[in-house]
């Protein structure tokens, strides 16, 4: 018997923003339909509310909160996205009158990181978030703990454990700290294993949906997931890559950064953007075709200084640069263009990267006897050999190497 899956068709959702001067309504609107859309809802109306302040009871304003309910009848919305944080009683009294589930911008967020983690670690660290956001909200949410169906706002492993007392799900937050402990003590071992054999790390960061993955695939054949949405990476993933130079380093991924990271988020998932924190050289990668793309990199950067990685040597990445058109964004740090798609600009952002890398390399012209054809094998292959030629003594080869090597092939320099 042939099983039919039939494709679940996107909720249908109402829009609304707050506009209390703090930043850019339609910029927000922009960035949240894109938000919504990723996690699987169709954007059929918007409402914006200017106010100085968010209303205590609703956010909105009782007014605007009817106004809101009639929308929805008028447009058979399922769903409403707020975009901002909500507390409880703002949730549930927008419920009591809307008659709709309504979800704010980090349970959206959290929902997006639900349905994309993939490994051990992302998906303890998305339980950890959802429970530790929801837990001070328990108290008044009554009936809207035991919504059960699906849609946004709904995924995640730790939905049914929602209907337990906070007593419970305090014990599963111990319990999931734990797990990620053990996680990120391997995690550690692993960067000390690093450092021992001297591997130096480069750090994909960037606004989400800048390219950083495909970047990666070009660099690397990675073949991890690159669509355009946001979040497609979550988990961090690590490829080795050989620079001009003949250096081998490992290029890492990294979850992309939005607008108002919740705290929640950056708190949980600061083992996995600690990878920027630890590499030897950053790469702040920014969508040049994007009008935003300054803003986009002000945002990035601003996070890995809070991370405690402002001092590290950056390199801003525009991508995307045969869809714009200059003048491109100005950054405050070295800039390279490229396009991740068609390798344009690849080879002078490798450069860019070896030259940022601590000096630990030297160019050395170098006679080998005969008889050390693996010792000439290993130069080949961990260094950046620029000319070779069998003489009557043996190799003579001029190659650019890196400290442990230049160790070894000491007794055969002829000339630097």
């Amino acid at each position: 018997m042939t099983e039919i899956v039939t494709e679940q068709a996107p909720q249908r959702a109402v829009l609304v923003a707050l506009d209390t001067g703090e930043y850019d309504v339609e910029t927000a609107f922009a960035e949240l339909r894109e938000l919504a859309k990723t996690a699987g809802a169709e954007t059929v109306a918007e409402l914006c509310q200017k106010r100085d302040t968010p209303s205590a009871a609703t956010c909105i304003g009782s007014g605007r909160a009817e106004e809101l309910r009639d929308l929805c009848e008028q447009t058979e919305a399922e769903i409403v996205i707020v975009d901002r944080e909500l507390t409880a009683t703002q949730q549930r009294n927008l419920e009591d009158i809307v008659g709709k589930p309504i979800i704010d911008r980090t349970t959206l967020i959290l929902d997006i990181f639900a349905a994309r983690a993939r490994s051990a670690e992302g998906r303890i660290q998305v339980e950890l978030a959802q429970l530790q956001y929801r837990l001070p909200r328990l108290a008044g949410q009554g009936a809207a703990l035991s919504r059960l169906g699906g849609g946004i706002g709904t995924r995640g492993p730790g939905e049914t454990k929602l209907e337990s007392d906070k007593r419970h799900i305090r014990r599963r937050i111990s319990a999931l700290k734990e797990q990620l402990a053990e996680v990120e003590k391997r995690r550690e071992n692993l960067k000390d294993h690093r450092k021992k054999t001297g591997v130096s790390t480069v750090a994909l960061v960037g606004y989400t949906n800048a390219g950083k993955s495909t970047l990666l695939n070009y660099l690397t054949d990675a073949g991890v997931l690159a669509e355009d949405m946001l979040f497609a990476t979550l988990d961090p993933v690590s490829r080795g890559l050989k620079l001009p130079d003949g250096r081998q380093v490992l290029l890492i991924d990294t979850v992309g950064f939005v607008r108002r990271l919740p705290h929640h988020l950056v708190n949980a998932f600061r083992s996995t953007l600690e990878e920027a924190v630890e590499a030897d050289v950053i790469l702040n990668v920014c969508d040049a075709a994007s009008d935003e793309a300054a803003e986009h990199f002000a945002v990035t950067k601003a996070l890995l200084e809070e991370l405690g990685c402002g001092d590290k040597p950056m390199i801003a990445v525009l991508n995307k640069c045969d869809k714009a058109l200059p003048p491109y964004p100005h950054t405050d740090a070295q800039t390279v263009c490229i396009s991740a798609k068609t390798g344009e600009g690849v080879d002078t952002l490798l450069e860019a990267v070896a030259a940022a890398l601590p000096p630990d390399r030297r160019r050395v012209t170098l006679l080998l006897p005969f008889k050390e054809g693996a010792l000439a094998g290993r130069c080949r292959k961990d260094g950046a050999v620029e000319s070779e030629e069998y003489v009557a003594e043996g190799l003579r080869m001029t190659v650019t190497l890196g400290n442990p090597l230049l160790d070894l092939v000491e007794p055969y320099i002829v000339e630097e």
